[in-house]
């Protein structure tokens, strides 16, 4: 059974969350996790290039298959939404130019998938990620466990996708 990386990732400008997960049939395992992190303070373009960057890295490290990414959700301050939008740009643009093909998810979407309840909460989506992982503890930061709800999202999508073929 031919293996598949994916990569979740939960964007933001302050915290962006990234989980790498590896399928081989009906099996998935945690490669790794965590999260690029910028300083308030910084220029807002320094934190964008440092998005991109670490991204990168991680793309060039783990070479996944497929990413799923979280699309923006409704936000009630408008500079955050504009600010975590900007930072969505260049995940999706770091991702076009290594040319991994993508798919984005709402947050209903990625609860649904991770925990079979589209309201689920903070709590449950991380004690749902440790269970179907089978890892010793949650994930922290709360980005990262969302980053690999993202990651089986995707991984679902995919198995879908493989079906329809």
């Amino acid at each position: 059974m031919p293996k598949q990386i994916i990569l979740g990732i939960d964007p933001g400008f302050a915290r962006t969350g990234w989980g790498v997960i590896e399928v081989a049939g009906c099996k998935q395992r945690v490669l790794n996790y965590g999260c690029i992190e910028t300083k308030a303070g910084m220029e807002f373009s320094d934190r964008l290039e440092i998005l991109h960057n670490d991204l990168l890295r991680i793309i060039k490290k783990y070479q996944p298959d497929f990413v799923g990414i979280e699309q923006l959700f409704f936000c009630k301050n408008v500079t955050t939404a504009l600010n975590v939008g900007q930072a969505r740009g260049v995940v999706l643009l770091t991702l076009k130019l290594a040319k991994i093909a993508f798919m984005e998810f709402t947050p209903l979407q990625i609860k649904q998938a991770i925990c079979g309840y589209g309201k689920a909460d903070k709590s449950q989506i991380q004690k749902m990620v440790k269970t179907i992982f089978n890892l010793k503890q949650i994930p922290k930061p709360d980005d990262a466990a969302d980053a690999l709800a993202v990651a089986f999202c995707a991984a679902g999508c995919c198995k879908l996708l493989r079906l329809q073929k």
